[in-house]
């Protein structure tokens, strides 16, 4: 009977702050779910954390729903690593891992300036500013220490920023002008229809990501159903295709894209509380203008890029932009530039930033918490 009246609590929570979602992605955005169930979540907690007399008041949602959030899109994201990814990225790796290193090192060089001059410690800081998405990094900065009320503010802002910026300047560098209209598929496409070999694969790739999970668990990664999972219907996606001389396709509805949206975002509201944005406003000031000097270092880079390669230059900002895929391949298609490339880096950049930033950024926090305990023990000799 509790158990019952926990789940309906849980399942109560959620579809109220999925109203957010909703009403945000009414708007067009793609991110819309996830960022309308976040604020509406983090409300509403903040709120009731806020005026709770006792600790039994105090309500989060349960890591199940996270985890299930994150296994749904470890398998969206494994599945995009098909046989274009690989063919693509065979022809142009060399432009492809210089715009994946560059991107990374910039951010986490932006994280050092946000902990450098704010109160934000390292681990919340580097994880702030790490491009691998509102829905992706929050939850792995969790599990390693980091401020998950502070880590998804920031990456939020940094994916406005990025959003509402990048589209318009590239746009003043195209030479194409029509104007095209881009519907938007969230809605039109959200239960495609059903086949049976579709269903199956569907399926197989659920058991890959299911494998990957318990792998994952035993080597220790961080976030093992997003990261392992991830790898594992990568792997099942890759292989398959491969062997069967073309893209397998699975049944997948957009409903689930927006489900775990709708979980990601409201597991990590429900544990937003006052002591998490204490002192916050310097904080926030600081990683505005370290994400603002972002996008000028990143049309340096496309340029190089674009000069060493021979890819235009448009197409080298997109797949280089920390934003959204969504965005960022919409803006590649209306402007005529190679919108395949623009994903194949962007979804291989959140693959490596899930992958090796994480347990990267853990050793530069361990490695600084070790020479403070020297320095400390030095001036205690």
């Amino acid at each position: 009977m509790i158990r019952t009246k926990g789940f309906l609590r849980n399942v109560s929570f959620i579809l109220f702050s999925s109203i957010g979602g909703l009403l945000l992605s009414l708007t067009g955005l793609s991110i819309g779910w996830m960022l309308g169930t976040l604020v509406m979540a983090g409300a509403f907690s903040f709120w009731s954390h806020t005026n709770s007399t006792s600790s039994d008041d105090k309500y989060v949602l349960p890591r199940f729903w996270m985890n299930a959030g994150q296994f749904i899109l470890a398998i969206e994201l494994g599945q995009k690593i098909n046989l274009t990814v690989i063919d693509i990225f065979r022809d142009h790796w060399m432009s492809i891992m210089t715009m994946l290193l560059l991107s990374i090192v910039f951010s986490l060089l932006s994280g050092l300036v946000l902990w450098k001059f704010s109160h934000t410690d390292l681990l919340t800081s580097l994880f702030g500013t790490v491009p691998g998405g509102l829905s992706v990094i929050p939850g792995i900065a969790e599990e390693v220490g980091g401020n998950i009320g502070v880590v998804s503010i920031i990456q939020t802002m940094r994916v406005f920023l990025v959003v509402l910026v990048i589209p318009f300047l590239v746009s003043s560098f195209a030479v194409h002008s029509e104007k095209l209209e881009v519907s938007n598929n969230q809605s039109a496409f959200i239960f495609p229809s059903l086949e049976m070999d579709e269903m199956i694969w569907t399926a197989v790739l659920a058991l890959g990501a299911l494998a990957g999970y318990y792998i994952g668990k035993r080597l220790k990664f961080p976030a093992p159903w997003l990261v392992g999972g991830m790898l594992g219907a990568a792997s099942i996606q890759a292989a398959g295709s491969s062997f069967a001389g073309h893209n397998l396709t699975p049944w997948w509805p957009n409903i689930l894209i927006i489900a775990a949206q709708v979980f990601i975002a409201a597991s990590i509201g429900s544990k937003f509380h006052k002591k998490m944005f204490t002192g916050l406003g310097k904080t926030m000031a600081v990683a505005l203008f370290s994400t603002i000097g972002l996008i000028p270092s990143l049309f340096i880079c496309a340029f190089i890029v674009s000069k060493l390669t021979g890819i235009t230059f448009v197409t080298a900002v997109l797949a280089f932009a920390p934003g959204g895929i969504t965005e960022m391949a919409t803006t590649a298609a209306v402007l005529h530039e190679d919108s395949t490339f623009v994903v194949v880096v962007q979804v291989l950049r959140i693959v490596l930033v899930c992958i090796a930033v994480p347990p990267l950024i853990k050793l530069l926090h361990q490695r600084r918490l070790r020479n403070r305990a020297h320095s400390h023990a030095a001036r205690n000799i």
